[in-house]
């Protein structure tokens, strides 16, 4: 399963398993998920990584 890097409306970075709906671009890039630091509801967008 592939996990996608995400950030939170505050700001916290995690990996999720799954994030709704990640093909739907008419929707825009942000999606609602459980923030485990924060533990609540929270808007997020996929984290561009950087190659180093």
């Amino acid at each position: 399963m592939e996990r996608t890097v995400v950030r939170c409306a505050e700001g916290h970075v995690f990996s999720t398993a799954s994030f709704p709906m990640q093909q739907a671009e008419r929707l825009g890039p942000g999606r609602l998920v459980r923030c485990p630091r924060c533990h609540r509801l929270r808007s997020a967008v996929p984290v561009a990584l950087e190659k180093q």
